[in-house]
């Protein structure tokens, strides 16, 4: 299977032929276009497997779900004799099928994180405030657990990322992650959980960050920003406001590029959130809510040469305006 990363305009082109066929699956014409376009390329039939499988995990949230998925039943009875082409996909490797393992939307992770302490939703922060005075935000997808005992303090995040504000108490406070503990000394401090990955973001005081496995250790100051797996760690540059400008529900853009903005946004949202790549450069700047991205996208349509494009309730895409 080509393991290339689909360009925008392929996806773009499945999303289209995805609504052309809701509402035209009993045409025989368009059935029979659309079995053309699938047998150009396989990038084509890849590009229409992601789009379903959004569609299956997200068009459920819509209110015509039933009716789409009623069309392209109807579809599929259509283009009966694609089915060996499209059952060569190998998507049994799904979590390379376009990023599927990556989609930020935490489904395949530790059965823990499903019966962790604090979890939260896909555009949600929570606020919390510890039996020690230590002040915790969730943000969104976040699974934490907060096991105190007469040792120890310490917070387990299975996945998302957490800002923190230690509270004074004589007991240790750590933070675990599948890539290493952190023990922070009198700080504030953000931990992102990517996976095998973690990125420690110091704003105030100091941490110090222990490899899994490896027993290495790193120690972040005030301004710094760390990350490390279980083997090693390395310096990662300055600790980004963006790292703690969530727990307030903003993304402050200082002259952020536009693909950044939008793949921080993409975290906020149900559904497919792509761009142009030839936008990506675009500079932004200004204060656009997180967990409203539709607003969020509108203010970014007023303020640059940009549309946004609705294919599909759950397929919106940034496009040159």
């Amino acid at each position: 299977m080509n393991t290339t990363p689909l360009d925008h305009a392929v996806l773009q082109a499945a999303a289209s032929w995805f609504a052309r066929l809701h509402g035209a699956a009993d045409d025989p014409g368009i059935v029979a276009q659309w079995n053309a376009w699938l047998a150009e390329d396989a990038r084509h039939r890849l590009a229409w497997r992601y789009v379903e499988a959004i569609n299956q995990r997200f068009g459920n949230l819509h209110a015509d779900a039933d009716h789409a998925h009623q069309v392209l039943s109807a579809a599929h009875r259509e283009r009966h004799s694609r089915r060996s082409v499209l059952g060569s996909l190998c998507i049994a490797s799904t979590a390379g099928l376009l990023g599927w393992g990556s989609w930020r939307q935490g489904w395949i992770d530790s059965p823990r994180a499903w019966f962790a302490t604090y979890r939260t939703g896909l555009a949600e922060v929570r606020p919390l405030t510890l039996r020690d005075g230590s002040r915790v935000w969730l943000n969104g997808q976040t699974a934490l657990d907060v096991q105190f005992d007469d040792a120890v303090r310490r917070l387990r995040l299975y996945r998302g990322e957490i800002l923190i504000e230690t509270g004074a108490d004589t007991r240790p406070l750590e933070v675990v992650t599948r890539a290493g503990r952190m023990q922070p000394f009198g700080t504030r401090f953000s931990v992102r959980d990517q996976g095998l990955r973690t990125t420690l973001s110091v704003f105030a005081g100091a941490v110090q960050a222990t490899c899994a496995e490896s027993g290495r250790t790193l120690r972040a100051e005030a301004g710094q920003m760390v990350v490390f797996d279980v083997q090693q760690g390395t310096a990662s540059g300055s600790a980004t406001a963006l790292r703690q400008d969530w727990s307030r529900g903003v993304l402050v853009a200082e002259d952020m590029p536009l693909g950044q903005v939008v793949a921080v946004l993409k975290d906020y949202r149900h559904g497919h959130l792509g761009i142009d790549p030839g936008l990506d450069d675009l500079r932004v700047v200004g204060t656009y809510p997180l967990l409203d991205t539709d607003r969020a996208l509108a203010m970014l349509e007023r303020a640059l040469p940009i549309r946004v494009v609705r294919t599909l309730p759950w397929w919106v895409s940034v496009e040159a305006g």
